[in-house]
């Protein structure tokens, strides 16, 4: 917020472009320390920065992806306040986003209404007004990094948050690994209703656990999930963050915190193998092969080479270890794969029943791929009924929002990935691959609600790096007289 500085005499201003127009804007100082290898952002950035830094304590704290909803408070309030005296920026292609919003927000009315082969009654107002306010807070996200100056919230600040809580989620597959059955009963549990915190996918919210127990290969095994929601989600956030990993203290970082970096960023290999995510290792794949487009087109012929015998090299140490067992036990047992084509081709058909709206949420599917006569059971609470639209961001948004939706959706991330497509900073590859990997996940894993932040974040900063006009908003209120 602006200060009254009038007592001390003249307010110090500078003036801030806004596209074709100019409006006076007060200096700010920045008072809170950096994180390592970061600017210190000032007070109007600081609720992203502890949104990010301070993930694993909100989990811990059972709030989970409900303290996006908190921090979105004062973002929202720092926006309107923008907005009163200074309008506010979009990025390009907005439109299509806000479009959707209201196509999801017009689906409410289609929740009570009963879908073909679906279980009736199913599609409940509890998960679609959930969201729909996951949607409007990462609209909030999205907006507030975007129309914050260098100067209020440095990239390099961000970066250095994501960077943390990479190193989190590092920590949190080691720990998955090593203590399989931990969990605790977090401060918020606490105040829930005992049927509200009862219920499985609440539970899955707000109950910190550090991993997922499942029967893959006949027996137990311990998927890594602190401090995200499901494994599944975890790789996700694993591969995204461990592109800012390397953006901020590997390619930008110096001394003991680039080899610090580089070291956490091989160490996550294993947590990322035991996770049995095959998604995350295909995703990881595309993450380097992207790294090494880029380095090749600035003529590092060199170093693309020897980063390539280092891979082989690793590869055929990792062959050796156990390791490679769990990757071929993975790759002979599909486990879900059967279940998830028979969703994914239930919210295409769903889709196609309501091909302008969707159904306003998702469905419980009649029986199973076997048989429509399949059910849950006391001895099998698992079999039959599963969720159409939760194998992935693409299959929930067809059957929440239908083609349209969809088309929405993808539409506006496409925009910006094409609009900056030529970004050469090293922010803004990392922005755009984080961006790019979107349309690969999109088919595996739901991205409400961490994994679509971090792409939120990711495209306000490829727009600040990208427009020319929002980096000089920061240089011009210093030469306004700020000290």
């Amino acid at each position: 917020m602006a200060r009254d500085s009038s007592a001390r005499g003249p307010r110090a201003s500078a003036t801030v472009p806004m596209g074709p127009w100019t409006v006076p804007g007060p200096a700010r100082a920045s008072v809170t320390g950096p994180l390592p290898g970061a600017d210190a952002p000032g007070s109007a950035g600081r609720p992203v920065v502890w949104l990010l830094a301070g993930y694993p304590l909100w989990w811990a704290l059972g709030m989970g992806q409900f303290a996006y909803w908190l921090f979105a408070v004062p973002m929202a309030a720092e926006l309107v306040r923008r907005h009163r005296t200074a309008g506010l920026r979009v990025p390009p292609g907005f439109w299509l986003w806000a479009l959707f919003l209201v196509w999801s927000l017009l689906g409410l009315l289609l929740v009570p209404l009963d879908m073909p082969g679906t279980v009736p009654g199913s599609g409940g107002y509890g998960g679609a007004l959930l969201r729909v306010v996951n949607y409007l807070v990462l609209t909030v996200l999205l907006l507030y990094v975007g129309n914050l100056t260098e100067r209020e919230l440095p990239a390099r600040a961000v970066v250095s948050a994501l960077s943390v809580l990479c190193l989190a989620t590092i920590a949190g597959g080691y720990l998955g690994m090593a203590a399989p059955r931990f969990e605790f009963t977090a401060p918020l549990e606490y105040l829930l209703p005992p049927g509200l915190a009862s219920d499985a996918y609440m539970q899955a919210l707000v109950h910190p656990a550090s991993a997922q127990v499942m029967d893959i290969f006949g027996y137990d095994s311990a998927r890594p999930k602190a401090p995200w929601e499901y494994t599944n989600i975890w790789g996700y956030m694993l591969s995204l963050l461990l592109v800012w990993l390397v953006v901020g203290w590997v390619v930008q970082g110096t001394g003991w915190i680039r080899w610090g970096a580089s070291a956490a960023a091989a160490l996550a290999v294993v947590p990322a193998v035991y996770s049995l995510n095959r998604a995350l290792w295909a995703g990881l794949a595309l993450s380097l092969a992207y790294g090494a487009a880029l380095a090749l087109r600035r003529g590092r012929a060199v170093l693309v080479g020897t980063c390539a015998a280092a891979a082989v090299a690793a590869l055929l140490v990792l062959a050796a270890s156990p390791l490679a067992d769990v990757v071929r036990a993975r790759a002979d047992t599909p486990h879900s794969d059967d279940g998830r084509a028979a969703t994914n081709a239930a919210a295409v058909e769903a889709a196609d029943l309501s091909p302008v709206m969707g159904w306003g949420t998702t469905r419980e599917s009649q029986g199973s791929p076997d048989s429509i006569a399949v059910g849950p059971t006391s001895e099998c609470p698992g079999c039959g009924q599963h969720v159409i639209g939760n194998a992935g961001q693409l299959w929930m948004t067809l059957i929440t929002t239908g083609w349209v939706g969809a088309a929405l959706s993808t539409g506006f991330f496409a925009w910006v990935a094409w609009r900056y497509r030529s970004t050469a900073s090293p922010v803004g590859q990392g922005a755009l691959l984080t961006v790019l990997l979107l349309f690969w996940y999109m088919f595996f894993y739901v991205a409400l609600m961490s994994p679509l932040a971090v792409t939120m974040v990711a495209v306000a900063l490829l727009w600040r790096d990208g427009e020319p006009g929002l980096r000089r908003r920061g240089a011009a209120r210093t030469r306004g007289g700020l000290r």
